[in-house]
């Protein structure tokens, strides 16, 4: 560890898992911090499973300093009870990589970690958690961050790891192009099925409607985005596995709150800011509200 930065994990779930493995593999095995005290992670993928040692720490107040790099992989629903973790192991020297959804990690993050630097990602792979508690990793691991100083120190980190670590000048457009997959993915929620419910063409229309409505929220932000993009989203889910699900599915399943406002309410949010119409928002944004708060 000497050549690389002190490194720490908050919330070791499945993308959380997915990158402390990575990390663990190149020698590089970040201090694992959660809600939950166990001995290890284990991440099953195709070929094989790996072991990451714990332990993972449940209490804040074992944190005796602050590190170098910090990846935050809660969801955003859980972005307050992370406070007490960023307090202790966050300090101005410190860059917060946000392993979460939505364009607004920024924003959520900054107020909690004192005075470092919140540098947002794009998680480009599926992973789930499974019943035992292990992850079960779907695809090839990639993370996309913002082409500037402070993402070198991420860089270097994951280097020769089997995630793969791009940067990108215009991260703002591939963060909202991101942020259009996630909302269609909302629908799964409405519907309880999986990415094959995408070979309907009554949901593939409503999809490709519902994009190019997000599409025209996106663009009034600054994100440079073709016509091709709502297209591009949902030939990927026909390609899919029809068993392959989204982590906001996966939540309402457990009865768990979602991460609607983060992924679908800020279309509808930003859309009114701007004056634009948002009336398939206006729709899809409370119902998934109430499947997440109720009441009922």
């Amino acid at each position: 560890m000497s050549e690389f930065p002190s490194i720490a994990l908050v919330g070791p779930g499945a993308i959380g898992t997915t990158v402390a493995t990575a990390l663990h593999e190149v020698n590089r095995t970040p201090l694992l911090c959660g809600r939950t005290a166990h001995s290890q992670l284990l991440l099953r993928y195709e070929g094989g499973e790996i072991v990451v040692p714990g332990p993972v720490l449940s209490n804040p107040a074992e944190i005796t300093k602050p590190f170098a790099l910090v990846f935050v992989a809660v969801k955003t629903t859980q972005v307050t009870e992370t406070a007490p973790w960023l307090a202790k192991l966050c300090d101005e020297n410190t860059v917060v990589c946000a392993l979460q959804n939505g364009v607004e990690q920024v924003e959520q993050l900054s107020p909690l970690v004192n005075g470092a630097t919140v540098l947002p990602s794009v998680v480009w792979f599926p992973a789930q958690r499974e019943p035992d508690a292990s992850v079960w990793l779907r695809a090839k691991p990639r993370l996309t961050l913002p082409d500037v100083a402070p993402a070198q120190k991420i860089v270097q980190a994951l280097q020769h790891s089997r995630c793969a670590v791009e940067l990108e000048a215009d991260f703002l457009s591939i963060a909202w192009r991101k942020l259009l997959q996630n909302a269609v993915a909302g629908l799964m929620v409405l519907s309880n099925r999986r990415a094959g419910m995408f070979q309907r063409q009554d949901i593939t229309a409503l999809g490709l409607a519902y994009l190019h409505e997000c599409l025209t929220v996106a663009r009034a932000e600054g994100a440079k985005l073709s016509d091709n993009v709502p297209q591009e989203i949902i030939d990927g889910f026909h390609r899919a596995p029809t068993d392959l699900g989204t982590s906001i599915l996966a939540d309402r399943q457990a009865n768990r709150a979602l991460e609607w406002d983060i992924r679908n309410g800020v279309i509808q949010r930003r859309g009114k800011a701007r004056g634009i119409a948002t009336p398939i928002s206006d729709v899809v944004v409370p119902l998934l509200a109430a499947g997440s708060e109720g009441p009922g």
